[in-house]
């Protein structure tokens, strides 16, 4: 009970309560693009909603969903004995997702996908509507951050930390040379996204272990490299969220936002299981579904218009 206190008290004083009407309205600007980083393809929805909902919806803002881990819980490419690899199917999850969303107040249309090159990396990107959504494919690297045996043992942890020197994708794709090449990879997606639009939302896992302790260390460097490709933005409105904590603590959504939340994570299973993979409907929805907690720092810098010239923008081709 000291430390559900404890996480609500740091909660109370450092982060807004699910405070979505502020961010809806914010979205309604035209000049922002909103960046939803994901270390794995079901983390936005659970952790980050319905915050993603209210920028996709009807086409309120410039969505794009970036996942940078396959999210294949150390499987590769493998299938676990299923028809398709783990991976696809998480991917198709969190396409199915950013659909719902999009099509809320429409007829579906077709999707384009594509590979494009970033700061010399092939990634796979999936346009909709409003909405880009990247996978880079890195390896799973579990809570702790020390890998799986059959991707290596890489994680994004242990190239942070220099235990490896490399970062393959796990399709064989593309491998990052250390660390700053991943971030400078992000840094170029987000340049290239970005366009000529003034504000930059930055949506995160909170790195304060105060208010989002003992998170997945595949969150945590997710937020890390997210924030140091950001660093060179003037205008950048960043919004972290609590992630595994949250089951911790009381639901704060009020009913329209807990539909909203639910919806979409129903529809993220969905697309896994149309591949033919198992999922845990009761066991997310019990400890997540309901909670929405983020804390929000405002730009500082000029947002007057974009805060870089677009010279990496060339860089990324079909």
């Amino acid at each position: 009970m000291v430390i559900l206190r404890s996480i609500v008290n740091a909660c109370l004083a450092g982060a807004m309560l699910a405070g979505t009407p502020a961010l809806a309205a914010e979205a309604t600007r035209p000049n922002k693009v909103s960046f939803y980083f994901a270390a794995h393809e079901d983390d936005w929805q659970l952790f980050m909603n319905p915050s993603a909902f209210q920028d996709v919806i009807a086409g309120a803002a410039k969505t794009i969903f970036i996942h940078v881990t396959a999210g294949d819980a150390g499987l590769g490419i493998g299938s676990g004995g299923r028809k398709h690899p783990y991976y696809l199917a998480r991917e198709n999850g969190a396409e199915q997702a950013v659909r719902f969303m999009a099509d809320a107040h429409h007829v579906p249309v077709s999707r384009a996908a594509s590979s494009m090159s970033f700061n010399g990396h092939p990634i796979f990107r999936v346009s909709y509507r409003n909405t880009e959504s990247y996978f880079l494919r890195v390896p799973d690297g579990n809570p702790a951050g020390s890998g799986y045996p059959h991707t290596g043992f890489q994680s994004l942890k242990r190239l942070a930390d220099g235990d490896n020197d490399t970062l393959a994708a796990v399709d064989g794709t593309t491998a990052y040379h250390g660390w700053s090449d991943l971030v400078k990879t992000l840094r170029a997606i987000i340049d290239y996204e970005r366009e000529q639009a003034g504000l930059v939302q930055l949506n995160i896992p909170e790195l304060d272990p105060r208010i989002n302790p003992e998170d997945h260390s595949d969150h945590l460097m997710t937020a890390k490299a997210a924030i140091e490709a950001a660093r060179h933005l003037s205008c950048v409105r960043q919004v972290s969220f609590v992630d595994y904590a949250s089951s911790r603590l009381p639901e704060n959504l009020d009913l329209q936002q807990r539909d909203m939340e639910s919806s979409v994570f129903a529809v993220t299973l969905a697309g896994v299981q149309a591949l033919g993979h198992g999922t845990s409907w009761h066991h997310y929805d019990k400890s997540y579904v309901g909670r929405n907690y983020f804390r929000v720092q405002e730009p500082t810098g000029s947002c007057a218009g974009p805060a870089t010239e677009f010279a990496t923008r060339g860089a990324a081709q079909n």
